[in-house]
């Protein structure tokens, strides 16, 4: 029989790869970074952004794209999986996601590179149809977000025990997060979310040092997404 302390890595090992998902699928801009810090403080495994099937294997959380995008495809290939809404007022959102837009416009419609193909498809279809033009029109913008917003809320609708809504903004929004999770207040040192990426900032994420960060890419390479393989 192996030693107790050899036992407990294959305990720790299993359970890590075994746990349910938790998918954050915010649009960009509204807090994905921010619940990712706090889902790092909490002691979960987190991947902003993932791009292979390994980051989707290690992390058990995972936020922003391909998921704002995948969430249908995710919750069939993950059925026990946790959803995260994330919202935000319009009024700061509008400006903040435009201003990102037109900083990504370049890469995300060359053909000869830019953005990874994953990246491009997510924004393309959510802000769909995709055109500099329409990027640059406030009300365009605000359609594609309460389209997204309706839609998650539709398909997702009257089923409290695995998605959640929240606007970090809100006070309560951080105890509802440990709510949802069941967790306690004795799980963390916290109270609220840390406000990251603030002012058209987007480097926060990499400025975090932790462990339990999973990386995005296999050195700055994609795979075929595993949920994606049989489609």
């Amino acid at each position: 029989m192996p030693p107790y302390n050899s036992l407990l890595c294959i305990a720790i090992i299993i359970n890590t790869h075994t746990m349910n998902k938790i998918f954050i699928i915010g649009l960009p801009r509204t807090g994905t970074t921010s619940v990712c810090a706090a889902m790092l403080e909490l002691g979960f495994h987190v991947a902003h952004t993932a791009y292979t099937d390994r980051s989707f294997e290690e992390a058990q959380v995972i936020a922003d794209t391909p998921v704002f995008c995948d969430y249908q495809d995710l919750d069939i290939a993950y059925p026990n999986a946790k959803f995260i809404y994330l919202a935000r007022d319009l009024s700061k959102w509008l400006p903040s996601i435009q201003q990102l837009l037109i900083r990504m416009h370049a890469n995300l419609i060359r053909s000869d590179g830019g953005f990874n193909p994953i990246i491009k498809r997510c924004y393309q279809e959510v802000f769909s149809p995709y055109s500099l033009d329409n990027i640059n029109n406030l009300d365009f913008l605000a359609r594609c977000y309460q389209q997204h917003q309706m839609q998650v809320q539709q398909y997702f609708a009257n089923r409290q025990n695995d998605f959640l809504s929240i606007d970090i903004s809100d006070g309560k929004s951080y105890l509802q997060l440990l709510d949802f999770l069941n967790l306690t207040e004795s799980n963390t040192k916290n109270n609220d979310f840390e406000r990251l990426n603030i002012g058209g900032k987007v480097t926060a994420w990499k400025d975090i040092k932790s462990s339990l960060k999973v990386d995005s890419t296999n050195k700055g390479r994609v795979t075929k997404l595993p949920y994606l393989i049989s489609i």
